[in-house]
């Protein structure tokens, strides 16, 4: 059971004075935890209650990994140029999923994207034409990290850690919220990111947050007992009877308690969360799987901010197919699997919390190549769902034909995206997080 999957320890003061989220576990949590652990921030300093914060509001980010050709995804139909370029992959006009809400523009949804043409037609789904930014880089590593870090060198850190250490950790907000009246030391506030997979993203490492990443949840527990049943005992008592022998909590012993506990106790919240039956029928898919972990647990009140999840792999060099194809089954699967996503959480009544941001690290070029499939391009679409976003189509659709050596020029910046979300929903200053001036694109209605 880890908490991140980089070597970037918490401190032992970070852990003595706050640690995980204790309260739904308060009757088996020792005296001397529930007084510290229990202890968490001043409203006007801490994860939750910061003034003219919306603690409620959710962010989960949906990557689609290996670059998602966007040109087969939101087709542009209308565009002779687009059935000239794509002789035998092509979507047909006939076959393409009109968004006739938004007008048209002529530009529609691959035929296998249902899920989202429901969404958009029911105003919670919002298509952000021709993203990408300058000087684009063709690598998956590298495009990836640079959407990940806000940053076109692609170093530094995550762009969603920089949002959690400023919102939830106090890091730099320069508030004094504490009882004396002094500022608070920035301290980690793991549950208030949460990655599905075997590894955090770059976009969620902050200097001082570091998210809670598991694959499953069944892997996301002790697992001592598993190894050898000797182990059980030297663990309880770390973890319990120590505390009954009367260890001082500001000891070393008491540190070791501490984060035994604490992982313990925010494996077993997260565990009954999503052991939950959905309240609706998702489909059968790895993206179904992760996305049905989310909303188990925004039912279950977890004060988790941002989630993240993973879908792919979209790189179709050869045999990416048309109307079906491998290319097709993938975008079936991430629409089904939204959809579902979106139907569970209406049904919770927690729909209006939760906006979903969808992006892959670049588009594919416009033309197609000899193997039937299209290699790396730059431009492409990015989705926003959920009941708050100005849906329909923002933006412009790049031109097919004014190509920068054969690829689409980007018209929006993603990280103007980036700070319409900040701005708008999470209601974060946008210029410190991204560390640059980006004039938001409104995403949110009103």
């Amino acid at each position: 059971m880890t908490m991140s999957p980089l070597n970037s320890a918490y401190t032992r003061r970070a852990f003595l004075h706050r640690g995980l989220v204790l309260a739904s576990a308060a009757a088996s949590v020792p005296a001397f935890l529930q007084s510290s652990a229990f202890g968490l921030p001043m409203p006007a300093w801490g994860c939750s209650s910061i003034p003219g914060v919306p603690e409620d509001h959710v962010l989960v980010v949906l990557q689609l990994g290996g670059g998602n050709d966007g040109l087969n995804t939101v087709v542009p139909f209308g565009d002779s140029t687009y059935y000239k370029a794509r002789t035998s992959i092509a979507i047909p006009e006939a076959k393409v999923l009109k968004l006739t809400k938004s007008g048209g523009g002529g530009v529609g949804l691959h035929p296998q994207m249902t899920g989202l043409q429901s969404l958009h037609d029911e105003g919670m789904l919002a298509i952000v034409q021709g993203v990408g930014y300058p000087n684009p880089n063709r690598s998956h590593f590298k495009s990836m990290d640079i959407w990940q870090t806000a940053d076109t060198s692609g170093t530094g850190d995550g762009w969603l850690g920089r949002y959690v250490d400023a919102q939830c950790c106090g890091y730099g907000k320069g508030e004094s919220g504490k009882p004396d009246g002094s500022q608070p030391e920035p301290d980690p506030s793991p549950q208030a990111a949460i990655a599905i997979g075997r590894e955090a993203p770059l976009a969620m490492q902050g200097k001082i947050n570091k998210p809670i990443a598991f694959e499953n949840t069944d892997l996301f527990r002790w697992m001592g007992a598993d190894v050898h049943g000797s182990l059980v005992k030297p663990y309880d008592e770390i973890t319990r009877q120590g505390v009954a022998a009367g260890v001082d909590g500001e000891s070393n012993a008491g540190f070791l308690m501490r984060t035994a506990l604490d992982a313990q106790v925010s494996s077993d919240q997260i565990r009954k969360a999503v052991a939950q039956r959905p309240l609706v029928q998702y489909p059968g898919s790895d993206l179904s799987r992760q996305l049905q972990m989310v909303a188990s647990m925004i039912r279950a009140g977890l004060k988790t901010r941002v989630y993240y999840v993973t879908h792919g792999s979209f790189d179709t060099h050869a045999g990416q197919g048309g109307e079906n194809g491998r290319h097709a089954t993938l975008l079936n699967q991430f629409s089904g699997a939204l959809k579902a996503f979106y139907d569970d959480l209406k049904e919770q009544g927690n729909d209006g919390r939760v906006l979903t941001l969808s992006f892959s690290e670049f588009g594919r070029r416009v033309y197609q190549n000899a193997s039937q499939g299209t290699d790396h391009g730059t431009a492409a679409p990015v989705f926003l769902a959920g009941p708050m976003v100005k849906a329909g189509l923002i933006g412009e659709h790049p031109s097919l034909k004014d190509l920068d050596e054969g690829d689409l020029k980007y018209k929006i910046d993603f990280r103007a995206v980036y700070a319409g979300i900040l701005d708008q929903w999470l209601k974060a200053d946008p210029k410190k997080i991204l560390e640059g001036t980006f004039r938001p694109v409104e995403v949110v209605k009103g």
